[in-house]
């Protein structure tokens, strides 16, 4: 006599194969439904069992196995899925300090407010050469800037609102177009925005970070916060 395999319950194989779309909770009560009608089987046919002929104690023992690996699933998906909720009121908590901050995300605006604008850039290795072109909405330039040599990581520059000519240009939205290298050899940098924080939000899940000037960002594309 041979008990029957738990694995022909679908529920379970659903659950061991990670392909059930039920929610945690009705996991939770589809395992418990099998476990107790697998017990009630098992009791059943140990106290039938031919004295003759008994049960395989190893069968008897994978299929307990099965059970338990089962639950231990179902257990750590709930554990997960509690942590999960937890991290994400975490963030938004931390995210919602942001607001009325500044901070520098990749992006290649940059806005003239009183004669006054800061940009920077994030520089892949150092270099001994990085150029700043100031560009106008028709895409002229209206300012180059020299910032020397300078090490790798965050490098950032003020532009006080004049021209190559020193005439004090319109305050407005402009953009930069920021060139390195060392030697002969060019070097990445990629140029960085000032953007303020107005709001955040969930959507599906993820966390946003909502700014003027760069739109969405996510939590990971922020350099630094001011």
């Amino acid at each position: 006599m041979t008990v029957s395999s738990t694995t022909s319950n679908a529920a379970l194989v659903a659950t061991l194969n990670g392909t059930s779309g039920t929610s945690t909770s009705a996991v939770s009560s589809s395992l418990s439904d099998v476990q107790t009608s697998f017990l009630k089987l098992l009791t059943t046919q140990l106290q039938n069992q031919d004295p003759t002929n008994p049960m395989d104690n190893s069968q008897m023992t994978t299929q307990l196995a099965q059970m338990s690996t089962a639950q231990g699933i179902s257990d750590l998906n709930t554990t997960l899925n509690s942590l999960l909720s937890s991290y994400q009121s975490t963030q938004t908590l931390q995210a919602a300090s942001l607001i009325g901050h500044q901070v520098l995300a990749d992006g290649n605006s940059l806005v003239l407010s009183n004669s006054q604008a800061v940009g920077a850039a994030t520089l892949a290795s150092a270099a001994d050469t990085v150029n700043v072109q100031i560009l106008d909405a028709n895409g002229q330039v209206v300012r180059n800037m020299s910032l020397g040599a300078q090490s790798s990581g965050l490098v950032s520059f003020q532009w006080d609102g004049k021209n190559d000519q020193g005439q004090v240009v319109a305050d407005g939205n402009y953009s930069t177009s920021i060139t390195a290298s060392s030697g002969a050899t060019a070097v990445t940098a990629t140029p960085l925005a000032l953007a303020s924080v107005s709001s955040v939000s969930l959507t599906g899940g993820a966390l946003k970070v909502n700014t003027s000037g760069l739109g969405q960002l996510d939590l990971s594309q922020i350099q630094q916060i001011f």
